[in-house]
């Protein structure tokens, strides 16, 4: 059976092993991955497959518009984070195709739901993908751009409006 978990530290091995298959061109460290773990260990998951990890995503909340650089340790979760951000998912191409990448991407928009938007750095041509998820061109600035520069030529920055969840009732 193949099924989304939430990553442990134990995983990040099994995490760094997708990729550097999947991104070669766009290698982080493992103490990013470990930090992220660490910092918002519920937008970390894993897609595990008889123990062996076959995808993974990675997402935490960050200040509106401000994505962390590539291959960056945050410190902590800012306390003005008022947006979420999608900072990676990766499935093995033998698991693609079969709705894994759809079933991990509602569970993390069901925490997005905490904050008004959702955003992302869309990579290798993967802007139509996530407009499925009514993810959309945003506008960016000088500094969001020079980041956008280490994610490759192709990158784009994408946002979507969430429906927040009402904690006033």
């Amino acid at each position: 059976m193949v099924a989304w978990r939430e990553m442990s530290i134990n995983d990040i091995e099994g995490l760094l092993r997708v990729a550097n298959e999947i991104h070669p061109g766009l290698p982080e460290s493992k103490e990013v991955f470990t930090e992220r773990v660490r910092l918002f260990p519920e937008g970390c998951r894993v897609l595990v497959q008889n123990n062996e990890i076959c995808g993974y995503s990675i997402s935490h909340p960050i200040p509106h518009n401000q994505p962390p650089h590539l291959n960056s340790v945050l410190g902590k979760i800012a306390s003005n984070a008022d947006q979420y951000y999608i900072h990676d998912i990766a499935i093995l191409p033998r698991f693609r195709g079969q709705g894994f990448a759809a079933e991990c991407i509602s569970q993390l928009l069901a925490i997005a739901k905490r904050y008004p938007t959702t955003c992302l750095v869309s990579v290798y041509g993967t802007a139509p993908f996530w407009a499925r998820y009514g993810f959309g061109p945003e506008p960016v600035g000088a500094a969001l751009s020079e980041k956008l520069r280490e994610y490759g030529a192709d990158a784009v920055y994408l946002s979507r409006q969430n429906r927040r969840l009402d904690y006033s009732s």
